[in-house]
């Protein structure tokens, strides 16, 4: 089960240096690939936001 980025996501940058597979890519909110992302939830417990959830 991947996480997933909500539309809260305000592209602060700071879940990106914590994806260990860089399973996140930039734009306006950031998205994560679920065929890559671990689910390790390292993203989520960064995100100032609070805009990254397991899905």
């Amino acid at each position: 089960m991947a996480y997933v980025i909500t539309k809260d996501c305000t592209a602060c940058g700071t879940c990106i240096d914590e994806c260990p597979v860089e399973a996140i890519s930039a734009g306006d909110i950031y998205k994560i690939d679920p065929t890559i992302c671990t689910d390790c939830g390292a993203c989520a417990d960064v995100c100032p936001m609070e805009a990254i959830n397991a899905n």
